[in-house]
């Protein structure tokens, strides 16, 4: 009985001790992953080109930087690739801050602190000089020189094992070290051959080269820190698949294929370059030459071409122009004949309502006393629609809003004959611009004081006459004056009058200035047109300006106008001096 019962709990206790021995791999093999889905952090040079360098928008770029992307994305790998001093990415290795740096040469001593991957370039280091420089040519010529030289840099180890007696100034970037040397500063500088081509270029530097043989020359590749042969055996192999597809030699052309060719022997060079080199070379020069006279063709053609588009460009602007000119004419014409025969028409009606409402409105009030006498005895009683105690009070106003509307319909007409009655007669007199202002002013002081507590006026005396007719031009500044005050929107706001001459084109002015509503371009340009007018609601009938911008005219002179919304508007009125000359 007592075994009987012992035997399920070890089959459980059995039970437990296999899963616990299966799920610990599947717990190891979870945090494996979940290492590994870090992002492999990769430092390198920022100023390395064309190796590994920040580009112009500050995102990492190069043969470097795009080899390790590369290798990344065939072994599945997540990067983030980090560009700082040399310096700097050393000291971030040696920290465990990077995992791997992306380009650092082969030497025997920092083979103590790092592993390198496969070499997948070659780097060549050499000695940059002056031009005018002939000193130095070889690493026993650097003696009791100053040498400039990256800080932790390959050549910075170099000059430090072998102990050669330089004075060393050290900076932090290759592209400080080329700028002193051009600068006239130090002797030479330690420069990888073709990081210093691409600088020199980029920096534009001159009066500085290498010297014909390279310092060494070593092999370049991955480093990581001492041990860390899992990552360098991943970036081993994925170097090796991009090798075997042909991608590596892809990237190798694009960044390393101009400045850093494979070797050709110079013998075959010697063997092929009379039968080959040659005839190219008189082939290019024949093809240069007839490709230049082409084009020289081509572009005379092309600027005959241009100049013949332009011109029909600008006779069809000239005659669009035109034609717009001769339409508006046509309809100018057009609307002064139909405007002086609706003037007409609506004339004569209007002056039998002039005349009449006047006796209708004294026969009323004679009226008056007999109904005021009925309705005090009789009480009230219907008069028309309406009871004669309404009546009484309302029908007198009908009388002046009917002929108040009376008036209007005959200033409107008057408006319309002077558009349709345009001429130069009588346009030959000198007239003193002063007093035609000032007459203007007169004319409209009631409306003036309604509209503002602030009227300037600045009349230049002894202002040189224009020729017209001085009526015809008062007739325009009330208009202007009249526009001002309309286009206030309180007393505070203010109204200039401000006169002047013009030497050079013999021509006095009028500027008539407001701080009112103003206008937006749309309207401005619109402004002179018949029947146009912002305040239709309020009575306007659009002719005021354009019936003044046709006197002006009339007189050979101008109305120009400028103006924004909400801050008032200018309005200059020129016209020219009197001549005695001219008439005779």
């Amino acid at each position: 009985m007592h075994s009987s019962e012992s035997a399920p709990l070890l089959r459980v206790l059995g039970l437990l001790l296999v899963l616990v021995f299966c799920l610990a791999p599947v717990v190891s093999a979870e945090e494996d992953l979940i290492d590994s889905e870090r992002a492999v952090i990769i430092g390198g040079d920022r100023n390395y080109p064309p190796y590994e360098y920040l580009d112009q928008f500050g995102f990492p770029a190069g043969f470097n930087v795009e080899l390790t992307k590369a290798i990344a994305r065939v072994m599945g790998m997540d990067v983030e690739i980090r560009l700082d001093s040399w310096g700097t990415m050393r000291r971030a290795l040696n920290s465990g801050d990077v995992d791997i740096l992306m380009g650092m040469a082969h030497t025997a001593e920092r083979a103590a602190e790092v592993d390198f991957s496969i070499p997948y370039a070659k780097v060549h280091q050499s000695i940059w000089v002056r031009t005018e420089d002939t000193d130095i040519r070889s690493v026993a010529d650097l003696v009791g020189k100053d040498v400039v030289v990256m800080k932790g840099s390959v050549m910075h180890d170099y000059m430090i094992e072998r102990e050669i007696p330089a004075n060393l100034f050290l900076v932090t970037s290759l592209a400080d070290a080329l700028t002193l040397l051009a600068n006239g500063r130090h002797d030479c500088a330690l420069v990888a051959k073709l990081p210093g081509e691409y600088l020199i270029s980029e920096l534009n530097l001159a009066d500085i080269h290498p010297i014909a043989r390279p310092l060494v020359a070593q092999d370049y590749g991955f480093a990581v820190k001492k041990g860390n042969r899992e990552l360098l055996a991943r970036f081993n192999e994925g170097l090796a698949l991009l090798k075997k597809s042909g991608e590596y030699r892809q990237i190798r052309e694009k960044w390393l294929g101009v400045l850093q060719p494979e070797g050709v022997p110079g013998t075959l060079i010697i063997r092929y370059g009379a039968l080959v080199l040659g005839p190219l070379l008189l082939g290019l020069v024949i093809i240069t030459f007839w490709s230049k006279t082409l084009r020289n063709q081509v572009a005379l053609r092309t600027r005959e071409l241009e100049r013949e588009i332009a011109e029909r460009k600008r006779g069809a602007e000239e005659l669009q122009v035109r034609q717009k000119q001769l339409l508006h004419a046509d309809k100018m014409t057009s609307l002064g004949i139909l405007t002086s025969g609706v003037a007409h028409e609506i004339n004569n009606p209007n002056g039998l309502i002039q005349l009449g409402l006047p006796q209708l409105s004294k026969s009323w009030q004679d009226a008056m006393p007999v109904l005021e006498k009925h309705f005090q005895e009789q009480g009230d009683f219907k008069l028309g629609w309406f009871n004669y105690s309404r009546m009484r009070e309302e029908i007198p106003q009908m009388f002046d809003e009917m002929l108040a509307s009376s008036n209007r319909i005959k200033r409107i007409v008057e408006d319309l004959k002077d558009f349709a009655r345009r001429d130069d007669s009588g346009y030959n007199e000198p007239v003193d611009f002063a007093q035609v202002i000032q007459a203007a002013l007169r004319l409209v002081d009631n409306s003036i004081r309604k509209a503002t507590d602030n009227l300037q006026v600045d009349l230049v005396p002894d202002l040189p006459r224009f020729r017209g007719n001085g009526h015809r031009i008062e007739q325009v500044v009330v208009n202007l004056i009249l526009n001002a005050c309309q286009a206030l929107t309180s007393r505070q706001q203010a109204i200039r009058l401000q006169t002047g001459y013009l030497a050079e084109s013999q021509q006095v002015y009028l500027d008539v200035t407001d701080e009112g509503r103003g206008m937006d371009p749309e309207q401005l340009s619109r402004i002179t047109d018949p029947f146009f007018t912002t305040r239709r609601e309020t009575g306007g009938t659009g002719l005021g300006l354009s019936v003044s911008d046709g006197i002006v005219k009339d007189h050979h002179g101008s109305l120009e106008f400028s103006s924004r919304p909400g801050e008032g508007m200018k309005v200059r009125l020129t016209l020219p001096v009197y001549q005695e000359q001219a008439d005779e």
